[in-house]
């Protein structure tokens, strides 16, 4: 369930049904909230699901209240990221009523990650018997990069086979470090014309933290950077890369980075929950503090310069992915919670999860 769009006929082609609740929104607003609410526990009654597991922050809190009116069983909920705790107090006392109150009606939390987990047990929305930490994971047969032709995918783009390619993925908005980005790639342009640097995202007008289109059109004219928008392809795209960079300031688990790091890309992230759980520091990558575009472009340039250690770094990224983001793990792990509360709650599992 969720509100309509582009993906919906995705979810049909696969074989999913997908139950449409045009009123959620990803902003917050008291009175449509409410409208939500009351949507979320109609669609639940007409689908009548054993298990509700939401992911989304506002249905993270609305999702429970709405199961246990529709008299849903079992709610479970995986936190994907906590950007409140790094609020201002002032701000943070409301979400925090909100995620305790909504906690309590939950069966199960799961969080990506471990960081983040142990926030929420230390600030009581979470109970150490009845939370885990989940991970994150990708298909480890998609992200091969023995799979793909890195200069195949080169040519395809346009970008000469001798250049070092820099790149991002994520939004096109602010929190993601695109500052950053964009002040490192300057640089790049000035003292090391030979490196092409790419950004792939979507634009997201309308939000206030979104880059601005003038921001961008000035930095693709000027060549300085390639912005590839929204794409699917992204496996290609990170076999095209030398060095993946997400300077993001706030992060839960960021696929983005699991992603590449599976492909066997050196990384240069922030050091911030979430991306330490992906970069071990001097092994496969480097760390470097958020909104600080000088350690940003010192660290790029070194591998960039470095043959030799990129290649290293790129060889543990593969070693750490195939060891700790196999997607299987993280379906399996999810699928046992479901058994283990069924069999709590004595209904039917075996037949009911699988």
């Amino acid at each position: 369930m969720s509100a309509p769009g582009p993906w919906v006929g995705d979810l049909d082609a696969d074989g999913i049904a997908h139950a449409a609740v045009p009123s959620i929104e990803r902003q917050w607003s008291p009175g449509r909230d409410v409208v939500a609410l009351v949507s979320l526990v109609r669609a639940l009654r007409r689908q009548r699901p054993i298990i509700l597991h939401t992911h989304t922050p506002k249905v993270r809190i609305l999702g429970p209240i709405a199961a246990r009116l529709a008299r849903v069983p079992i709610v479970v909920n995986t936190f994907h990221g906590v950007i409140w705790v790094d609020w201002p107090r002032r701000r943070r006392a409301p979400i925090l009523f909100f995620e305790r109150t909504a906690a309590r009606l939950v069966d199960f939390e799961l969080c990506q990650s471990g960081e983040d987990l142990d926030l929420l047990r230390g600030l009581g929305v979470v109970q150490r018997t009845r939370s885990a930490r989940l991970g994150n994971g990708v298909n480890l047969q998609t992200f091969d990069p023995d799979r793909i032709s890195g200069p195949a995918v080169r040519r395809r783009l346009g970008i000469p086979q001798g250049a070092i390619v820099v790149g991002t993925v994520g939004r096109l908005v602010w929190e993601k470090g695109y500052r950053e980005f964009f002040a490192m790639a300057q640089r790049l342009r000035r003292d090391l014309p030979d490196v092409t640097v790419v950004a792939i995202g979507p634009n997201e007008p309308g939000v206030p933290d979104a880059v601005p289109s003038h921001v961008i059109q000035t930095l693709e004219h000027t060549h300085t950077v390639r912005f590839l928008g929204m794409r699917t392809d992204i496996p290609d795209l990170l076999a095209a890369m030398d060095v993946f960079v997400l300077p993001s300031h706030r992060e839960g688990f960021p696929r983005s980075a699991v992603e590449a790091a599976t492909m066997g890309r050196p990384l240069v992230l922030t050091d911030i929950r979430g991306c330490r759980e992906v970069v071990r520091d001097g092994v496969n990558g480097f760390l470097v503090p958020p909104g600080d575009p000088e350690s940003l472009w010192d660290r790029v340039r070194l591998l960039i310069q470095d043959r030799e250690l990129r290649a290293r770094f790129g060889k543990e990224s593969r070693r750490i992915a195939l060891a700790e983001f196999n997607e299987a793990r993280v379906i399996s792990a999810t699928l046992e919670i479901y058994r283990r509360l069924l069999r709590e709650k004595g209904l039917p599992h075996e037949a009911t999860v699988g």
